[in-house]
């Protein structure tokens, strides 16, 4: 069994990227670029990964944990110099290292696997990972022998005029025999123009010494796309987004209009869901079967059960139960939890509350600090006041609970089991369960009042 390792090329500051953000934590699908393209090696089963870092090394760390070891590139001196400084960590270790940048997010761990079996089949002592592109320009081409070898790569200003027609590229992804690459990499020079150490010139290194140089030309180009711009960067994620769409289509998910549905990398979607235009699903995100969302609404990490409703809505970080109805226009936010068959209709707002199963809250209310229990009824206008100038406070209401419309629970307060409250009610103490609560002043009806008013 061959071991396998792998050096991420992510020091570069990135700064056509024109941003305060390290450029490999940009996002893709909701997930930083670099950390797309350690699960696609992960996937590999490898004995080690090695981040080459350099500008906002800390917050790559942060994203990556532990799944990576780091390696720093104070001076961004070209990729050969970048990978050299994975030496302490790798150098004289028997086996096979891929090299990929931190940028390339679309490339497939299929793609690394078949780049990977042809290096061990070929006994290559490094192979490229090439790309055809309907037009090569800017980019170096690869020149094959007769035996189907890499005889050399040419740059696009180097290329001979029968060389700048072949449309096979260099996409900047290499697999080599670690030993081999580490001792070539000592003989790379930094003379020229830029005065960089660049790896293309292991290839002409281990050419010159009569070993082995092969390819694999990968069918699809798109997965080769480095990202440097913003441009590059909504490329990758339209890219990504049709992958990502196509994979829940094919699992059973009905998506209305891909084009304009935006579903994170990570999250899950049970058969027979159906998601309308519009609707942005965001982070670790798990949705049942038989559930619609949309159109237009927001989920963000959150878990949602079965046959689930969430129409022009919004929920954040929350869990969400089986046959539910939220909105239209309802907002959960986060820390909140609806029990099953729950209903949270329009302009309905909840904040870090607990809904028990088979309570409802159809209209225009904000509960916000509160243990909802098991059916209750929250009328039109209702709200938990749980906000006093300096602390939050809980309000509980307990089962079975019905709130006329239009009423104020002022925290903290308990509502006891199958109590009442009367429409128009300030509560601002405990109501005993079975109980009926009225918190109002009495109706006063002054007769012909509007004619003394017209007569003055």
């Amino acid at each position: 069994m061959v071991n396998k390792y792998a050096v991420i090329l992510a020091a570069g500051q990135g700064t056509r990227m024109k941003s305060k953000l390290y450029k490999v934590l940009h996002p893709v699908c909701g997930k930083p670029m670099v950390e797309h393209v350690v699960d696609h090696v992960t996937s590999l089963n490898l004995e080690k990964i090695v981040t080459v870092v350099g500008h906002g090394a800390e917050m790559v760390k942060n994203h990556l944990g532990n799944r990576s070891d780091y390696v720093l590139q104070e001076e961004q001196l070209g990729t050969a110099h970048a990978v050299i400084q994975a030496a302490p960590i790798l150098n004289n270790l028997q086996g096979i290292t891929l090299v990929i940048c931190g940028d390339t997010p679309l490339i497939t761990p299929e793609t690394m696997e078949k780049l990977v079996e042809q290096h061990e089949t070929t006994g290559a002592k490094a192979t490229i990972l090439t790309a055809y592109a309907e037009d090569p320009s800017g980019y170096g081409r690869i020149i094959r022998d007769n035996n189907g070898h890499v005889k050399k790569i040419v740059e696009h200003k180097d290329a001979s005029e029968d060389e700048l027609k072949v449309t096979e590229i260099n996409t900047g992804t290499y697999c080599f025999d670690n030993e081999a690459l580490f001792e070539a990499l000592t003989n790379v020079s930094n003379d020229n123009v830029q005065g960089e150490y660049y790896l293309p010139d292991v290839i002409e290194i281990l050419k010159n010494q009569n070993e082995i140089v092969t390819a694999y030309q990968t069918l699809d180009l798109d997965e080769t796309l480095g990202v440097n711009d913003r441009v590059a960067l909504s490329q990758a994620e339209q890219i990504m987004q049709k992958r990502i769409n196509k994979k829940h289509m094919v699992n059973g998910v009905s998506i209305i209009d891909p084009a304009n549905t935006y579903i994170s990398a990570e999250a899950m979607i049970g058969r027979d869901t159906v998601i309308y235009p519009g609707t942005v699903i965001i982070g670790k995100t798990t949705i049942g079967e038989d559930c619609h969302v949309g159109p237009h609404s927001e989920i963000k990490d959150c878990v949602i059960g079965n046959n689930t409703s969430i129409r022009q809505s919004v929920a954040h970080e929350s869990e969400i139960g089986n046959d539910v109805q939220i909105g239209p226009f309802a907002h959960i936010r986060p820390a909140s939890t609806i029990g099953n068959e729950v209903k949270l209709g329009n302009f309905v707002e909840v904040k870090k509350s607990t809904f028990g199963d088979g309570s409802k809250a159809s209209h225009l209310s904000y509960i916000g600090d509160a243990e909802v229990g098991k059916d209750v009824n929250l009328g039109c206008g209702s709200i938990t006041v749980n906000y006093d100038g300096s602390k939050k406070h809980l309000t509980k209401i307990e089962d079975g609970v019905f709130v006329g419309c239009n009423s104020n629970l002022v925290a903290p307060v308990t509502i006891g089991k199958g109590a009442y409250i009367a429409a128009g009610s300030t509560i601002t103490e405990d109501v005993p369960g079975e109980a009926l609560s009225i918190a109002r002043a009495r109706q006063v009806n002054k007769e012909n009042y509007v004619q003394k008013l017209s007569n003055k």
